[in-house]
């Protein structure tokens, strides 16, 4: 029997939705902690191409196992622009956003988690850039309240003292703009109308790794880091097995499953999730955030869900006023 037609099996795949969101950002929020400890040993650039290969193994052989052999086929058109968002989402995301959590010490985890959840504010005042029609008022002041919250946790409520650490403009700054590079990646997907979503993944992911390895290549050459020696790479296996494998390849599978089944308003909401998983996470470890911190991340999840509340609202008032 098809699922729009019998209650029972559609509730079932709601609530699937609602746990493969659920897991997704519980392991999301995981990963910022297991970061802190593996950027010890070694640099942001070599550990997320390590993590893109181990991820992109297992997406290209679910992809092959679905859809077959004839998924890896694009014009060229679609892999240069498959190529361009793979960039800027793994390349761009891995990179500014580790190398910013590596800057900001044992409170980046704090930092790149509450920075993820604003990432739904972020996409609305990219749409808005985009469409150039600016977003309704409450909107804005949601936005406002969103990033109070995340200037809380960053400055951990000392504002005057940050403004005093260069440290921070610099780490926070990266940070931003490796969830913005993710925004762009997600609002990529868009133009793919075609293409699954595992293939949308499978393909952006292997493109990007060119990117990723390129730029680790080269900074290697330049000496700028260093070639990764056997010992580290075996001190940070635990970390890849963690980040390739699950925060990698189990996660976004999860989100992609969660979010095809609620819509993507549903499951922005879980984005509330990553902080509390970070915090939580980070405390077992020792790094326990203080009560500013833990006020701020409660700011900028009251933000989305009240600014999700509101869009509702106003689609339902606009449905209404058209029939």
């Amino acid at each position: 029997m098809n699922s729009s037609t019998d209650p029972a099996l559609s509730s079932a795949n709601y609530w699937k939705g609602i746990a493969a969101c659920l897991v997704a950002t519980i392991l999301f929020g995981a990963m910022f902690p297991v970061m802190t400890d593996a950027l010890r040993y070694i640099d942001p650039f070599t550990f997320t191409s390590f993590r893109y290969l181990i991820a992109g193994v297992g997406f290209v052989a679910l992809l092959l196992h679905r859809e077959g052999a004839g998924a890896l086929r694009a014009d060229s058109k679609s892999l240069l622009i498959a190529w361009l968002l793979g960039s800027i989402g793994f390349c761009g995301f891995g990179s500014f956003v580790f190398l910013g959590q590596q800057l900001a010490g044992e409170q980046g985890a704090f930092n790149a988690s509450i920075m993820m959840a604003t990432q739904p504010m972020m996409g609305m005042l990219v749409n808005a850039a985009v469409r150039r029609s600016a977003p309704p008022l409450p909107s804005l002041l949601f936005v406002a309240v969103s990033f109070a919250g995340v200037a809380l946790v960053i400055t951990r409520g000392d504002l005057r003292a940050a403004l005093l650490a260069p440290q921070h403009y610099a780490a926070s700054g990266l940070i931003v703009l490796g969830a913005i590079c993710w925004v762009v990646y997600t609002f990529g997907a868009s133009y793919f109308t075609r293409w699954s979503a595992l293939k949308y993944t499978t393909m952006t992911t292997w493109l990007g790794l060119t990117t990723i390895v390129g730029v680790n290549v080269l900074l290697v050459v330049t000496h700028a880091i260093s070639a990764p020696k056997l010992a580290v790479l075996w001190t940070i296996a635990p970390h890849l097995i963690y980040m390739g494998p699950v925060a990698g390849f189990a996660a976004i599978l999860c989100w992609i499953f969660g979010n095809k089944t609620l819509g993507p308003m549903n499951g922005v909401l879980f984005m509330d999730v990553v902080p509390v998983t970070t915090f939580a996470v980070s405390a077992l470890t020792g790094v326990v955030p203080g009560g500013a911190q833990i006020f701020g991340a409660v700011m900028t999840a009251s933000a989305l869900v009240l600014n999700n509340l509101y869009l509702r609202q106003r689609a339902r008032l606009a449905v209404a006023a058209t029939t």
